[in-house]
């Protein structure tokens, strides 16, 4: 708790890192393969993702187990390895974090766990959600991260479920959860950013806000919409760089380094304080935020 007071303390924009799955696949991950696994087949890969990160400027680097759940796990018949995959991807960060010229705190990520709500017609349990965060949070935590970092959720029940299994295994470690608002400035799911926000920082989230999507340009209003319903709140801006598209056999996406530094820009101005960049981005996406950002020398 102290190391997140600290950075907060700063009273200057914090930021976060880019994409990783973006990255992985840049350095031969396949499609469909769990990213996770490369934590122990390759973590000379993921860290060195990692240090790019952090030599752009980062202040803020999140583990590789967006898919470390165990429901997520099991989909590619790792569903006993969640400990091993979790509590090593956050050795591998807190070794480049501990390695940096200044303070860098390594969250723990936390994605969806690819399962559907039994309120919404599924079959996932408030309890189960719960347990399977909390069993992931718990692995994150031992690995010694400072933060969890729950993101792209859609549906509010899986998001408190998230932080409150994420409390229950790690109480004294702050968390940060972001909802993904892709439909017409809500979730998939129809939540708004201000019910998003409301419902997660009850739920005892330290800072909340959005991330993925489809696009910076979208991402705007909802901070804005959530700074004007809760003005003391930290606030997080994460936005992938545009629409992906196919060129040949690769996959590009359209938002340039200096075009995501005038969205880092205006992240700022409607109220985030921690902003950092999602799918499609690279270090050198990072590097123009932190320069106009001026958070590289934070």
């Amino acid at each position: 708790m102290g190391a997140w007071e600290d950075l907060l303390g700063s009273g200057r924009p914090i930021l976060a890192d880019g994409a990783m799955g973006t990255m992985l696949m840049a350095n031969g991950l396949e499609f469909g393969d769990p990213p996770e696994v490369w934590n122990l087949e390759h973590p000379d890969v993921v860290r060195r993702i990692q240090r790019g990160y952090l030599d752009a400027g980062a202040r803020i680097i999140l583990t590789n187990t967006f898919g470390g759940s165990r429901p997520r796990l099991e989909l590619h018949g790792n569903g006993d390895r969640v400990d091993q995959l979790n509590r090593t991807a956050a050795v591998l960060a807190r070794v480049e974090a501990d390695a940096a010229d200044r303070p860098v705190l390594v969250a723990g990520d936390i994605g969806p766990s690819g399962q559907i709500m039994a309120t919404l017609g599924g079959t996932l349990t408030p309890e189960s959600a719960r347990e399977a965060f909390a069993e992931q949070a718990a692995a994150l935590a031992a690995g010694r991260v400072d933060l969890l970092w729950i993101e792209t959720m859609s549906d509010i029940a899986e998001a408190v479920a998230a932080i409150e299994g994420a409390h229950q295994a790690a109480p004294g470690v702050p968390i940060i959860a972001t909802m993904s608002f892709d439909t017409r400035g809500h979730t998939m799911m129809g939540v708004s950013p201000e019910r998003a926000a409301g419902a997660l920082l009850e739920a005892g989230a330290a800072a909340v806000g959005g991330n993925c999507g489809n696009g910076p340009e979208e991402l705007v209003p909802v901070i804005e919409q959530m700074h004007a319903a809760f003005p003391d709140a930290v606030l997080v801006a994460k936005a992938n760089v545009g629409q992906p598209t196919l060129v040949g056999m690769a996959v590009e996406y359209e938002t340039t380094p200096a075009t995501m530094a005038d969205f880092a820009l205006r992240f700022r101005d409607a109220g985030a304080r921690i902003i950092g960049a999602c799918c499609g981005s690279t270090p050198p996406h990072l590097r123009a935020m932190a320069d106009a950002l001026g958070a590289a020398a934070g």
